[in-house]
């Protein structure tokens, strides 16, 4: 079995940062990560890997140079190969763009029973590329997966949603994007740390080893395009009240009546 796991690099979401001028995001000395949910995918498939033989994943990530940071670090959880897409070409590429590149990629690969990937991304939480990519490729899909089961060339899934557990079987090949709940991601292990940067190395493919439509890249290829990213500013402040319960209940009440917003 082969396992193609996406993978995408974004900033620490607690350190994020807008520009109050141009109102984009501020990446410069930003510490960068997996993006959480990917990293569930890659425990995921690691763990079919751990239970089925003889299997193969392999994680693949489109983004700039430094993304390779993200993939030594799943080689470092115990990926087996690691591909980045990278190339100028590429920037600016919306959700839409960043699919087709990924599809060409994968096509390029060629052999595949599964493709994981983490439910949405925490930089941009749309939700939108693996869905967009099994349409490209044109993969029975599974979302906010749970729990995944594999028998054969069938994968059995369950999903969670609000209070409805809903399962399903596909045939592979197929794709499934996982919920964080799915599992809790491993730690790196010294040796792991060791091998991904001694012994694995990242390959790297441009816009010239995978020929895709020049008019599906980039923002040529991107339908969606963000005017503005901006911090909401509140117009109100709020009212914090420290002391004991029946001493808070007195003073809100007090503050209701002043301020008009009840009668007694």
């Amino acid at each position: 079995m082969k396992i193609i796991v996406t993978v995408k690099q974004v900033p620490k979401t607690h350190e994020v940062r807008i520009n109050p001028k141009t109102g984009t995001l501020v990446r410069e000395g930003v510490p960068s990560v997996i993006n959480p949910e990917d990293k569930n995918a890659i425990e995921e498939a690691l763990r079919i890997r751990e239970s089925h033989d003889p299997v193969e994943v392999t994680a693949l990530s489109m983004g700039p140079p430094q993304a390779e940071a993200a993939l030594r670090e799943a080689l470092a959880m115990g990926v087996d190969r690691a591909i980045l897409v990278s190339d100028r070409a590429f920037a600016g590429a919306d959700t839409l763009a960043t699919s087709y590149i990924l599809s060409v990629a994968i096509k390029k690969i060629r052999k595949y029973d599964l493709i994981l990937c983490g439910r949405q991304a925490t930089d941009g939480d749309t939700g939108q590329v693996g869905p967009q990519l099994a349409e490209i490729l044109g993969l029975p899909q599974a979302t906010f997966a749970e729990e995944i089961g594999v028998q054969g060339k069938v994968v059995t899934v369950k999903s969670r949603f609000d209070s409805v557990m809903r399962t399903v079987e596909m045939k592979m090949p197929a794709l499934i994007a996982v919920s964080g709940r799915i599992n809790r991601p491993r730690f790196k292990t010294m040796n792991g740390v060791l091998r991904a940067f001694r012994d694995k190395e990242v390959i790297l493919w441009t816009e010239k080893d995978l020929k895709p439509n020049p008019m599906r890249i980039g923002i040529n290829g991107s339908p969606t395009w963000v005017r503005k990213t901006f911090v909401p500013k509140h117009s109100r402040d709020g009212l914090v009240i420290e002391k004991q319960p029946t001493d808070i209940a007195e003073d809100f009440m007090n503050y209701l009546l002043e301020k008009a917003l009840i009668r007694l």
